[in-house]
């Protein structure tokens, strides 16, 4: 199967619940040309030298592909305007140091170590009553839609008490988030009427995420809270205040990325175990082998598959295939997860697999943002799930996914179980 071919078939939709085949194929050729200015990476060892090379950019200024970059929140007839106004604020994960090392700096002062270092830790206790609670509220029934009534509301509640988002808002949110991501499409289909209207309601579904977030940064700024939206327009640290704009931009990363991954891990965690029989047994035997479980499911079902954003800055040569200057390079975290040069078995789940260095967080200056908070929070949803659910069972298998090739879950995972025990 040619590159182009195997490519565009991993980004159909209808592929979405196993794109895995065709990133076999594709990493034929690690580093692959598969349309025009866009080169796909999808062997492992080719992705870890690309991800810490600083002649690969993330501005997204920069790539050739701004039509198509629905998760910089810029269309192409958006971004243009913008280009000859000069830079404007931009989420820093779509950004080259030193922009993307200060902004970092700024968010990590009021997220996690060295200056907030109890603020994950103590997280756990809210995290498993909130499981609990969840879990109480299906226990007069016999199915859960694990994604609407489990996954999604841990992740949810936790970032927006972080984030000073109030939790009264999360259906527009809801709804804007989906639209937005749905629009990003890399597929044959984008070129459809169904694609165009998607695209133009993610642009709509954007220019409102910026709306919003921008008014509550400006809110903050009048009237001052305990969260990390506000801290980041008062501080008073080395690097000063985040301008309102350029925090409103971080705002939606740090929202989206602060639970849409950790919903999809959650789901897919509890999808693999039950689709490998015996491994729930397991897992109530020996409680120790969560965090391996979590690692494992990560690797195999990365939450993030890709991020459309990097750049070559100059001709790059790796794994056999010159990358040419101003090319676009997306690297396929999915696909280097299974890599079998890496991973001995890789398509087999098994959760005392040793030596599981993944991509599941990404890799280099722009690795997860908030893996800590995503690992605490999967860790505890699993485990409390495992210990209270009684013979659960998967009624559909597939589930349906969602549409985003870039945060790859289902939109729906239903469950069967006997009871929702203590």
């Amino acid at each position: 199967m040619r590159p182009e071919i195997a490519w565009a078939e991993a980004m159909k939709f209808e592929n979405r619940p196993d794109p895995y085949r065709f990133f076999d194929e594709l990493r034929r050729t690690p580093v692959a040309r598969v349309a025009d200015d866009l080169y796909v990476v999808t062997g492992y060892r080719e992705l870890q030298t690309l991800a810490h090379d600083p002649r690969v950019s993330s501005d997204i200024f920069r790539s050739p592909l701004p039509a198509k970059m629905g998760a910089s929140g810029e269309s192409s007839s958006e971004a243009e305007p913008m280009k000859a106004q000069g830079r404007p604020p931009t989420m820093f994960i779509l950004s080259d140091p030193p922009d993307h090392d200060r902004a970092r700096r700024q968010a990590m002062r009021h997220f996690g170590p060295p200056h907030t270092p109890d603020l994950i830790p103590s997280m756990g206790p809210d995290i498993e009553r909130l499981c609990d609670e969840l879990l109480d509220k299906a226990g007069g029934k016999t199915q859960i839609d694990l994604v609407d009534e489990y996954a999604y509301r841990v992740p949810l509640t936790v970032i927006c008490k972080i984030m000073g988002v109030p939790l009264d808002d999360e259906q527009a949110l809801h709804d804007w988030i989906f639209h937005a991501v749905a629009g990003v499409d890399f597929s044959p289909e984008a070129a459809t009427e169904d694609g165009k209207t998607r695209a133009a309601k993610g642009m709509e579904s954007r220019s409102a995420l910026r709306k919003y977030f921008l008014e509550l940064t400006e809110d903050y700024l009048r009237k001052p809270g305990e969260n990390l939206l506000s801290r980041l327009v008062n501080d008073d640290g080395p690097d000063g205040p985040m301008d309102p704009t350029e925090a409103a931009a971080n705002a939606i990363l740090l929202f989206i990325a602060g639970h849409d991954s950790t919903v999809n891990t959650i789901s897919h965690c509890v999808l693999t175990l039950l689709r490998y029989p015996g491994s729930i047994e397991l897992l109530r035997r020996r409680p120790d082998l969560i965090p391996r479980t979590v690692e494992e499911v990560l690797r195999l079902q990365s939450a993030v598959q890709f991020f459309p954003s990097r750049s070559a800055t100059a001709d790059i040569e790796v794994g056999g295939t010159v990358i040419p200057e101003g090319s676009a390079i997306f690297l396929m975290y999915g696909a280097a997860n299974r890599d079998p040069r890496r991973f001995p078995d890789p398509n087999k789940f098994d959760p005392e697999r040793p030596d599981n260095e993944h991509f599941g967080w990404g890799s280099g200056i722009h690795v997860c943002f908030g893996g800590p908070l995503a690992r605490l929070e999967v860790n505890i949803a699993l485990e409390v799930f495992l210990r209270r659910v009684e013979n659960p069972r998967l009624v559909v298998d597939p589930p349906p996914y969602r549409r985003s090739p870039v945060f790859r879950g289902p939109q729906h995972l239903v469950i069967d179980y006997d009871r929702i025990g203590d």
